[in-house]
């Protein structure tokens, strides 16, 4: 296990080493101050330098095995942390209770979210090597970011420092997750509402270059149901090929969400959109839809991949830091699935 962690570490090394000379900066204890009422939560890149040196490491080793042994894993861990950082405090890891229903069940995340199992591995580690230490919200932060190393994006510095939430809300995660059918408008309106631009919105769809999804979630594509989406916009070839797939009528058949390289991270996603090849109608109205200002953004990640990339990396860095919706109430838990 000890070798198994140290090539995890020297890896860890290679991401930290690529991220520092993309971006002239040393990894250090750097602060980050988000204010809440009055109230200042730190995060820090380096936070767990001295007290859980093996963190990122261990973390990293689990994610690799995971996603060795499922490539679609990737991007699993990274939704899990998108739902989650509409709060970024792990309360989508908490399991039901007696006192409130979790977010697993909400209306986004049934029968969608996955990877739990990888965290509570990753968790049980982490609790042996420096109890009650790091947090499952920044677990799901550090991961996230492995998954995209994982599948040939930018590593970045993740800020750490998140405290666990001690409550979950199905009814926040209905109403503030946009679902797959959502148009521009109504996209925009909820990353506005977490302090998130149109900019970092179009960006972080951009995830979807990554994964899978089930024939329910893209069903009112096969009925020529598309808001915002118009029939001489949308590509025909591909949306027979999607009827064939999911013809049997059974609303759990998985189609990728980038047909062109669905295992890599890459601009792909974005030139599938300009063909009229996204699989969901959210992804697909950010290039056919009445918003001029996100089909610009697409046709320029479009021509310039290696733009797409570091704007990724700093959306994630800007949706990571925002502030929980308790505020500095939290804790560390001991098992990310129950309070302590």
């Amino acid at each position: 296990m000890a070798s198994f962690y140290l090539a995890s570490f020297c890896m860890m090394l290679l991401i930290k080493f690529s991220v520092t000379f993309a971006s002239g900066n040393v990894v250090s204890n750097k602060l980050e101050k988000t204010c809440i009422d009055g109230v200042t939560i730190a995060l820090s890149f380096g936070l767990y330098l001295n007290s859980c040196p093996e963190a990122e490491a261990i973390i990293f080793s689990w994610v690799e095995s995971a996603v060795s042994q499922d490539p679609r894993m990737a991007a699993s861990l990274l939704r899990l942390h998108f739902h989650d950082c509409f709060g970024c405090d792990a309360s989508v890891l908490l399991d039901d209770t007696p006192s409130f229903s979790g977010e697993k069940t909400a209306g986004p995340n049934l029968n969608s979210l996955r990877g739990f199992e990888v965290i509570d591995n990753i968790k049980a580690d982490l609790e042996y090597a420096c109890p009650q230490t790091v947090s499952c919200a920044d677990i799901l932060s550090i991961a996230a970011r492995d998954s995209v190393v994982l599948s040939g994006g930018l590593g970045w510095q993740v800020q750490m420092g998140r405290k666990d939430s001690l409550t979950a809300s199905k009814t926040a995660a209905n109403n503030n997750i946009p679902g797959p059918n959502s148009n521009v408008a109504t996209l925009v309106t909820n990353f506005q509402n977490l302090g998130l631009s149109l900019q970092d919105m179009v960006t972080l769809s951009g995830a979807h270059t990554i994964g899978k999804a089930r024939c329910a979630t893209f069903s009112s594509r096969l009925n020529n149901n598309n808001a915002g989406v118009s029939n001489s916009e949308m590509n025909l070839d591909f949306l027979q090929s999607l009827q064939q797939l999911c013809s049997a009528n059974n609303n759990t058949t998985l189609a990728n969400l980038d047909d062109m390289t669905p295992s890599t991270f890459d601009n792909h996603y974005y030139v599938n959109l300009l063909s009229g090849k996204g699989l969901l109608v959210s992804d697909q109205v950010l290039a056919t839809g009445d918003d001029d200002n996100t089909r610009e953004i697409v046709q320029n990640y479009v021509d310039d991949p290696s733009m797409f990339l570091e704007d990724f990396k700093n959306s994630m860095l800007k949706m990571g830091s925002l502030p929980p919706p308790t505020g500095t109430n939290g804790e560390i838990r001991v098992n990310c699935r129950v309070i302590n």
